[in-house]
């Protein structure tokens, strides 16, 4: 197969690894333009760009897909299929049409479930037993194409959106590499229009643990919130973030937010239904640590108010 590759972080990059692998030629990668990065905010290429760049591979960084500079640049490949894994930027019409088996996404859901941004982290935010890959063929709407290939996975007890992301980024490379052996013999599903539900993209906003939820609520957003954006609160004045956290059944008659116990390895907190245990926390400018290590550092009492910004 001849390739034109569309990708920007490490769940692509697993996938261009494979296609690499399996032989096929690609032609041309595009990622997105290099971004400030780091303390030193250092202009950094994404993991896409880095890997093509080892491989000795094509690589183009348009900020812009819309303009007719960028359909030149994916007309002349010539390309029989466009491949695109979490690429970032909208693909017009004019680019969908260019490759000959048209444009297919590697995508982190069971479509039509967690169509959009964040599929990975809703999944786990809402307590899905399941997720898995589609390779999908593109079409113009949001992740609305028909189905080519889709292979399920379990999301274990404590999967976080990193790990999670790992397992999805594995799978996802090696459907793709099947979808492009089988591509002449696969047939497409449309998607079923009742099932859809919308991943919408993570806000920095949402980091901010509301205690008036539940307790597996809070407990589900802080694992699909690692590592990123993560969930903060603030205690004994200081804000924290929560990196490891429990859900209990705290009965005990006490106001969301308060500190219902506190021991030598953990503290817990109570919830709107529930409690959490917290296990793991990050200070500020700090790497991650254990609650033991947080207990003998600041103060965290019983009867103290966890609240948000």
């Amino acid at each position: 197969m001849k390739i034109i590759f569309a990708g920007t972080p490490d769940f692509a990059a697993t996938a261009l690894a494979a296609l690499h692998q399996a032989a096929h030629e690609i032609s041309l990668v595009l990622t997105q333009p290099d971004r400030p990065s780091g303390r030193g905010m250092k202009l950094t290429a994404t993991p896409v760009a880095k890997l093509a760049t080892e491989l000795g591979l094509r690589v183009e960084k348009p900020a812009t897909l819309k303009t007719e500079s960028a359909r030149g640049l994916v007309a002349e490949i010539d390309a029989d299929v466009m491949v695109v894994a979490a690429y970032g930027l909208l693909l017009p019409k004019a680019i969908l049409d260019l490759p000959k088996l048209g444009c297919v996404n590697i995508h982190g859901s069971l479509l039509p479930r967690w169509r959009g941004a964040a599929p990975v982290q809703r999944a786990i935010e809402a307590g899905d037993a399941r997720t898995g890959i589609c390779i999908m063929q593109m079409d113009a709407g949001l992740d609305t194409g028909a189905i080519l290939l889709m292979r399920a996975i379990d999301i274990a007890k404590h999967d976080t959106g990193g790990s999670l992301m790992d397992k999805l980024a594995a799978t996802g490379a090696e459907s793709i590499v099947e979808a492009m052996a089988r591509i002449d013999d696969l047939t497409p599903q449309p998607q079923d229009p009742a099932g859809v539900t919308y991943a919408a993209k993570i806000s920095k906003l949402e980091a901010d643990i509301d205690w008036s939820a539940t307790a597996v609520q809070i407990e589900r957003r802080i694992r699909a919130f690692d590592p990123f954006p993560g969930c903060e609160t603030t205690i004994s004045g200081e804000r924290i973030r929560i990196w490891g956290g429990l859900a209990t059944d705290g009965a005990v008659a006490a106001q969301a937010g308060i500190v219902i116990a506190v021991t030598l390895d953990d503290f817990s907190v109570q919830c709107g239904q529930g409690a959490l245990r917290i296990t793991s926390v990050q200070r500020p400018g700090g790497r991650r640590i254990t609650a033991r290590e947080l207990l003998q550092s600041i103060a965290v009492i019983q009867g103290q108010q966890c609240k948000k910004r």
